[in-house]
Parts: C-alpha cells; structure tokens; sequence
C-alpha cells in the first residue's frame, strides 16, 4: 500500500470512524464504508444500476452496526471526561428524567382521559337517540294495537284488519330521511302510509330470539342500524312495529357534530368461502368450526363528522376506540363493533364545560398560570443547577490545573480561594499542602546537605580513631568505635611515647551527635597537642645527657604523669566549653621495660584488668568528670601486667542496652571475652559486637559502642 492510500485510509477511518481504527474490525468497519460509498456512486452511473447485485445500504447499516461499540466508547471517555459534562448527564438523568417520564405519564394520562371523554361523549350522544327510538317505536305498535281491537270488535275482513295510515304524532319521528318503519300483523309485512323509501320492504318478521320487546344496535350484512322491536296481542292477533335507523355516515355526522369525527367498524360484507346466505336474503357469516364470525379482513369503514384544524400546537388529535354492543340479527348473537371517536383537546374543553364556559375559562386560565409558574420554576431550578456545577466544576478545574503547576515543579502556585465551602476548603488544603510541600522539598535539600557534611564528618571522625592495631613490645592494643549516628561522641587513642611507652586514652562525652563529636575531636587534639609537647621537650633535652649515644630512657617528667595531663585537659575542657559539656576520660601510661600501667580515671567507667585465671582489677582511682569543674586534682593509680593479662577499656553504650531480659552488662561482656581469650583481639571485639547487636534485636542502637583491648603477653 502506497504511503498516500494509507494516509487517505487513516484520515477517512478518523473522521468517519468515531475514534482511531485498531484491529480487524475496525478494518472491516472501514472498508464496509468504502464499499458503501462506492455502491452509492455507482448507482446514480447509467448503466451500471442494473447490474449491482448488493445494495448499497446494507454496507452502510453494517458500517454503523461496525461503528457502534466504538462510538459508545468515544462518547464515554471523551464527552464525558470533564465533570461538567458528567454532572450535565446526572442532572439529566436524576432530574430531567422523572420530569419527562413524569411528563410522558401525565400526557399518556390525558390521553386516555380524554379519549375515554370522547367517547363517553359520543355514547352519550347515540344513546338518547336510541331511546327516543323505543319510545316512538312503542307508540306506534300502541297505535295499532288500539286499531287492531277497535277493528276486530267491529268484526271487519281479515284483510283489513290494520289501517295504512300513520298517526300524526308519528309522523315527527318520520323527519329523519334514512328511518325505515315496518308493520307485521302475524308475521305479515302490513302496507304503511309513510313517505317514499321510509317503509321496510325486506326485512323479515321479527327474529324469535327478540322476544316481547327490543331495543339496541343489530348488525346485517350490509350495515349496523338501530332497531326497535315492539310486539302487541290484540286477541289471537300479534301485531310487531320495526323501526329501524341505519349508523350510516350522515347519522354518525349528527352524532359527531361538535366532537370531531366518529369511525364505526365493522360493517360485514360478502367474502367468497366466508358468507352465507339465510333464506330471508340477509348474510350471515359462516366460520369453518360451524360458527359465526366476523372477520377481521371483512371490515369497512363509516365515518361521520369532520376533525377541525387544531387550535394550537398542543390541540393534538385524539383517537381512541370504543366498543358498542352489537347482536347479529339472523342469530342474534352478540359481538363488538369498534367506534373510533377522533377529536381534539379544545373540542373537547368545550364540551365539558359547555354548561358553564365562565368557569372553563376560568379553569383553563389558571391551568396556564399554573403550567407558567412551574416553567419559570424548572428554569430556575436549572439555573441554580448550573450555578451549583459551575462551583464545582470550577473546583475541580483549579485543583487540576494546580496539580499540572505542581506536577512540573512550579510549587509556588496557589489556587484562588473567594467561597467560603468545602471546595473552597479543599483548595486552601491543597495550598497548605504545596507549601507544605516546598517547605519539605527545602528541608530534604538541607538535610541531604547535613547528610553530606555529616559524612564527610563521619570521614574525618574516623580519620581521627587509630587506623590500625598498636604493638608495643610485648603489649598488643586493638579497639573499634560503632557510633549510634553518623558521628560518634565517643574517644579512643593510642599514643606511642618513642619506643619504650605509650598513652591509651577512652572517653565518652556528654551528648550525642554533632556538638558531641566536635568536643571529641577537640579532645582529641588537646590530647595530641600534650604528646607533640612532650615529644618537643624530649627533642630539645642536651646530646651529653644521652648515654653512649642512646636515648635515655622514658622519663614521667618529659610527658608529665597522667594526673597531670588529666589536670590540664580539665583546666582547657573548663574553659573552652559551654557550662553544661563535661567528658568522662581515662588516661593510662604504659612502660614496655617494666609492664607498668600507670593511669588516671576522669569519671569513666573503670576499665577492667581481666587475669587469667577469670578475676578482675579495677582501674577505678582518678576523680570527676572532666570539663565540668574548675580546678580539679586527679590522682594516679598503677598496676603491673602480667602475661595473659587483659585490659578491657569500655563505654557505657557496651553495658547499657536493654531488652526484654535488662541490661546487656559488665558481667555479660567480661565473660563473654573471658571465653574467647585465646581469639585474636579483633576477632573477640567481632564477638563482643554480634552479642551486642543481637541482644539489641531490631531497636534503634541507643548509644555509641567504643572497646578498647590490650593484651599482655
């Protein structure tokens, strides 16, 4: 396929098709539209109509048939995406809906009421001629019923026993030109005096199913009339008057005068196969189960009355259907014959208040006013509606329109806030959630920044911890440092003094965090600084105080004694920090050539001397915390190493963590290394740590963890 014919396919398939084709019945859909385009040219082609076997809007049909799924879907996702349109079809369907079904059973209501209206008009109408009918019918056959005793009295000839003449008070009801009046004496049609084609002629005797007296609609093979029976004895003589008045066009026009149009159904007439003949010449329907019928093939209309123009556009036409009680007069047995009675509301408004049209138009004005009041009240009810959605619509549009800003990073907009309701709450929400939301963007750029000088922090505190394991002739040091944060306010050092002596230092100051790693690190160089001093004096002692060309050996008076130092680091603590920062500090001097330590406590948990043989030395002698007063002596204490001997140095973080079982403890810890003693030094802090984590289990570390390790050998 050319690139052109299928840019022609997708453009033509977009703009007929609903939405995009995709798959295989979209392809269908779209080739049953060409197919459906070109059948419809072709056909308007001389010559070619002829020979087109398949017409072209049954591929149309199939093309919407096609489209159909689709169209929906589009209806659904595109018009109805906005909540305004969505509210639209909810108003429609919660409220406009039982108006017009509402409306629709009013009107259907109407409808039927003024159908059956009409009606009851037109009966009414047909019944009082009906017993005007009987009514005369019963005179005359009264009339001569008189003359036919008056005559027998004066024993006159059989043959004229009844006189030809009608009475004048008769005559009257003889002004309707298509009445028929007929005489029996016996069952003998009797000649009447009456005008030309008012007398009956072939009507038969009255039917026996009749009885005495009848009165009602008889139906015939050629019409439906009124008839009225009246039979009368006058001795051994039965004198029978027929009157007889067809429902033909001009009487249903007197009937429908004022009212419209009346259609009457059925009228029989001869059908091959279905009628049959009596021997008096009438027709009777004959069914093939042997009974009378009617049917419904054989029906022809009589209509009577003109409808008028409507007087409005709401003067609609009313039809409706009635039935009228009917016997067939050969059998009479009896059915239905339908009467459609078409009129309209305004005729019919008339009518019924013909009586007192003041009232009717009293009434009808206020059914208007009425019908007025409730228009303006729909309309401002959809007003207010609309007013209502547009809030809510507008809301909404905000929120989303603020969402796009926020979504692409603008999180200073605000959405204009001037109701005072829900929505609008929920707009000054979302305003205190952007700025909530850029105070905590701002805040997580700080705290990244803190994390990144914390770590370099964190770099810089370890730099400041010894970066390996220490040996000083037969002494071996080892230590570690966990701290609960990123930085540690823990100390530790080993300070080789030349090649005979070094200073071991373990400290935990108050605090935790940043001030409390800064005042370590401050320690740790007022530290420093003391053993750069001492290491400055010795320098500068005379060449002739050496012996034989070696240094001489350590002297206390060269560092000065750790009491000294734990003075002076007192005395810069004291006056270099806040009121409320202390440290707790342990000092301790070792002598390779004599296995002497020599230390100081400043308030730290006294480190231990566990012996081989499971007991333990304190290192308790010393004095306060150091940095807290002013002033402060400390004293010394001193104690030789043996050989398996093992300095365990610690903070308050290895003893103090708790579970559900207490404290972890100094007892714990000492036997914990006590077991482990023949391990390497690194390999039993390893121990110490994982009976630590364990026995801390899933909290948070509460404080820094430092242990020291010096083992004698």
């Amino acid at each position: 396929m050319s690139p052109f014919i299928a840019s022609l396919k997708e453009r033509t398939s977009a703009w007929f098709h609903p939405a995009q084709p995709r798959g295989r019945l979209a392809t269908v859909a779209f080739w049953s539209l060409v197919t459906a385009v070109v059948l419809f040219v072709l056909k308007f082609l001389p010559g070619t109509r002829s020979h087109i076997g398949i017409s072209p809007w049954v591929a149309l049909i199939f093309w919407i048939l096609l489209s159909l799924p689709r169209f929906f879907r589009w209806m659904r996702w595109r018009l109805l995406w906005r909540l305004r349109n969505r509210l639209f079809v909810t108003y429609l369907l919660i409220g406009l809906t039982p108006v017009v079904l509402f409306g629709l059973l009013a009107g259907l209501a109407s409808y039927v009421l003024f159908g059956q209206f009409a009606n009851f008009a037109a009966t009414s109408e047909i019944s009082p001629e009906l017993a005007t009918l009987a009514a005369n019918n019963e005179a005359l056959a009264l009339h001569f019923q008189q003359e036919l005793v008056m005559r027998l009295a004066s024993r006159r000839p059989q043959t004229d026993l009844l006189p030809g003449a009608v009475p004048a008070e008769a005559r009257m009801m003889m002004s309707m030109p298509e009445l028929k009046v007929g005489v029996y004496l016996d069952g003998h049609l009797q000649p009447l005096d009456v005008p030309s084609g008012q007398a009956l002629t072939s009507v038969p005797s009255p039917p026996a199913w009749a009885g005495s007296n009848f009165r009602g609609l008889v139906s015939t093979a050629d019409a439906v009339y009124f008839r009225a029976i009246t039979r009368e004895r006058a001795g051994s003589h039965t004198v029978a008057v027929i009157t007889s008045l067809p429902l033909d066009s001009t009487f249903l026009a007197r009937i429908a005068s004022g009212l419209g149009r009346v259609t009457l159904l059925p009228k029989a007439r001869i059908t091959a196969g279905l009628m049959g003949q009596t021997p008096e010449g009438e027709f009777v329907s004959v069914g093939r189960n042997g009974t009378d019928q009617v049917d419904a093939s054989d029906l022809v209309a009589v209509t009577g009355g003109v409808l008028p123009k409507p007087a409005g556009f709401f003067d609609i036409p009313i039809n409706f259907p009635t039935t009228l009680e009917t016997k067939q007069w050969s059998t009479g047995k009896e059915f239905a014959v339908i009467a459609l009675v078409a009129s309209r509301p305004s005729l019919l408004y008339q009518r019924l208040f013909r009586q007192s049209l003041v009232i009717g138009g009293g009434i009808r004005s206020a059914l208007i006013l009425i019908a007025v009041l409730f228009a303006i009240l729909e309309l401002l009810a959809i007003f207010l509606a609309s007013r209502l959605s547009r809030t809510i619509t507008q809301s909404v549009s905000n929120i989303y329109h603020a969402t796009r800003e926020v979504d692409q990073g603008r999180l200073t907009y605000r959405i204009p806030v001037k109701r005072q309701d829900q929505l609008a709450a929920l707009s000054r929400s979302f305003n205190t959630m952007s700025a909530s939301l850029m105070r905590l963007l701002q805040e997580q750029k700080e705290k990244e920044r803190m994390q990144s000088e914390l770590a370099i922090a964190q770099e810089v505190q370890a730099n400041l911890f010894p970066r390996s394991d220490v040996r000083l002739g037969s002494l071996e040091l080892h230590g570690f440092c966990r701290p609960a944060r990123t930085v540690s306010g823990d100390y530790y050092d080993f300070l080789v003094l030349g090649s005979r002596a070094l200073c071991l230092a373990i400290g935990d100051i108050s605090g935790k965090g940043i001030s409390a790693a800064l005042l370590m690190a401050g320690l740790h160089s007022a530290v420093r600084a003391y053993q750069f001093a001492s290491e400055e004096i010795f320098a500068e002692r005379p060449i002739g105080s050496r012996q034989n060309g070696h240094a001489p050996a350590f002297s206390t008076e060269a560092f000065e004694s750790p009491g000294n130092l734990m003075r002076l680091l007192n005395l810069h603590l004291f006056h270099s920090t806040q009121q409320e920062k202390y440290a707790t500090l342990f000092l301790a001097q070792y002598e390779a050539a004599t296995r002497v330590l020599r230390y100081s406590n400043g308030g730290q948990l006294p480190p231990l001397v566990l012996r081989p043989d499971g007991s333990v030395v304190r290192l308790d002698r010393g004095g306060t915390v150091v940095g807290l007063l002013d002033n402060m002596e400390y004293e010394e204490g001193a104690v030789t190493l043996e050989s398996g001997d093992i300095v365990i140095a610690y903070s308050d973080g290895v003893t103090e963590p708790e579970n559900e079982f207490g404290d972890f403890g100094e007892l714990r810890m000492v036997d914990l290394i006590h077991t482990n003693r023949h391990l390497p030094l690194d390999e039993i802090s390893a121990c110490v740590a994982k009976a630590l984590e364990d026995w801390i289990g899933a909290e948070e570390q509460p404080d820094d963890i430092t242990l020291v390790l010096a083992r004698q050998h």
